[in-house]
């Protein structure tokens, strides 16, 4: 019996750029046998776009922005609900690289039985590069020669990108459940992944399959002659969900262990490399805010 998979996509006011995504994801060698759009700002333009598309779809408005963690939660939940074997989610700003990504996800998940597997998430403007710095121990990864030479094979196990274009097996999301709604946008991403390590549930990077999305790096700033970065957003609100998330995310079992480094690279980047002492207090009081989950926006 062919397995049921339901691609979840979520949006908010980039109707451009999720018509591009859209076109990608509906027109795969193998198609996803439902879409669900989960749209941030219940925009009638988006819900046509929704109707429009090659494969049965089901278009859900929201009139409150959940950011990215609601959104991709209300999918999901939409998707198992449809009896879905397999999510394959993605936003509105990325695209698959091409036709197959898909089937070479389902290829590379049934060859070592993954749980989850991700593609390789590159620059779309420049996809040999990295769309996101990627760490291994104390080395920073920024272009794709280099993440393959860490991989064995087609598959770099135990790493992936989520959410863009990371595929789950329903019964993964049953163990690790769906992102936390409280955390809004920026990290949510990070707790899912926490979660499926902890869950001892086989995942990993399929090294060749590739999902495009703008540059992420220029948050990451080198510090200690580039030996380690910190994340400073230049937008303030992006700032805000940032260090407050993270002050949360660190509070868990298993991101316990990066607290002491944490200290470390973020003093250094403020009271060192920017010399701003109110910067550093605001970090300190936002992770502060995290920790505690007090999680007004």
């Amino acid at each position: 019996m062919t397995e049921v998979v339901c691609a979840v996509v979520v949006t908010h006011r980039r109707v451009d750029p999720l018509t591009k995504s859209l076109d990608v994801v509906t027109n795969q060698t193998r198609r996803p046998d439902h879409l669900i759009v989960v749209d941030n700002d219940d925009d009638d333009r988006v819900r046509e776009l929704v109707a429009a598309q090659p494969i049965p779809s089901t278009y859900v408005g929201s009139r409150r922005n959940l950011g990215g963690a609601g959104g991709f939660a209300l999918g999901i939940l939409q998707a198992l609900a449809l009896g879905a074997d397999w999510v394959w989610l993605a936003d509105d700003d990325g695209r698959p690289a091409d036709a197959s990504v898909l089937q070479t996800l389902l290829a590379c998940a049934a060859t070592h039985s993954l749980a989850e597997v991700s593609p390789m998430v590159c620059d779309l403007d420049d996809p040999a590069r990295l769309a996101f710095p990627l760490r291994r121990g104390l080395v920073w990864r920024r272009w794709v020669a280099e993440l393959r030479v860490d991989g064995a094979g087609d598959l770099l196990p135990g790493i992936a990108s989520l959410f863009n274009g990371a595929l789950f097996r329903a019964s993964t999301l049953e163990a690790v459940g769906v992102p936390d709604i409280r955390l809004f946008i920026r990290g949510d991403e990070v707790e899912v992944h926490r979660r499926l390590v902890r869950s001892g549930l086989p995942f990993g990077t399929c090294l060749d399959a590739v999902y495009l999305h703008p540059q992420g790096s220029d948050e990451f700033k080198p510090i200690l002659g580039g030996r380690m970065h910190t994340q400073y957003p230049g937008d303030a609100t992006k700032r805000f969900f940032t260090y407050r998330n993270r002050g949360y995310l660190q509070s868990q079992p298993g991101l316990r262990r990066l607290i002491p480094q944490e200290w470390v690279r973020f003093g250094w980047f403020f009271l060192v490399t920017r010399r701003d002492p109110a910067g550093f207090a605001e970090w300190i009081r936002l992770r502060r805010v995290g920790r505690r989950e007090r999680f007004s926006r």
